[in-house]
């Protein structure tokens, strides 16, 4: 089956639905790109890896890297190798004493996981057969979903844009705080500063 290796290009807010991100994975040959909708969390984890961002606790992500390193399993490879109605599926392949073992997983969650192990993502063709987007028709680009139907963002409680942070708990409004001043987005990060003093407080 043939594949091609795929790297993230863009991570940012879907103008669609509050609390959902784009991933874009773009081919390193052909300049293909595959557009993905993923959930808050998993965008944050990957975005604070690739901006090699310090979170003060480890996320969910740094806790899987760091109990398989000590247990010396290695991430090799991740593949996206499949889309039925909408749905991705990846995998990721794994080598520990010497033998090779498959485990499914998220799109979103392999991705996370590719950039800490620093291992390559593939995507068979097929699959970039289908959902891939040319680079002329880029501004027509509409990722798909990468969650279960029913709850195809994996959201929560939506976060209100405004400042109701009520769906967050203390350590993600310190992520989402820390990304904020990244990003130079100050009225947002002065929101979230007030919002952690207010429940520290109590």
């Amino acid at each position: 089956m043939k594949r091609s290796q795929l790297l993230v290009f863009d991570i940012r807010p879907s103008g669609a639905t509050t609390g959902a991100y784009n991933l874009v994975l773009e081919e390193m040959e052909g300049k293909r790109k595959l557009p993905i909708v993923i959930g808050m969390h998993e965008a944050q984890s990957i975005a604070i890896k690739l901006e090699n961002m310090t979170p003060s606790r480890p996320l969910t992500h740094d806790l899987f890297n760091s109990l398989a390193l000590a247990f010396d399993i290695e991430i090799t490879e991740v593949v996206i190798y499949d889309l039925v109605e909408g749905i991705f599926f990846a995998r990721l392949v794994c080598k520990s004493d010497g033998e090779e073992r498959t485990i499914d997983a998220r799109t979103s969650d392999a991705v996370a996981l590719a950039v800490r192990f620093g291992c390559p993502i593939f995507c068979e063709d097929k699959v970039l057969d289908m959902a891939g987007i040319a680079p002329e028709g880029e501004e027509e680009m509409k990722p798909m979903p990468e969650e279960n139907p029913e709850d195809p963002f994996g959201l929560e409680e939506p976060v209100d844009p405004k400042g109701g942070f009520s769906a967050l708990s203390l350590e993600e409004l310190q992520i989402e705080l820390d990304l904020a001043i990244y990003k130079e987005d100050y009225e947002r990060a002065g929101l979230l500063r007030d919002e952690i003093e207010r429940r520290e407080k109590k």
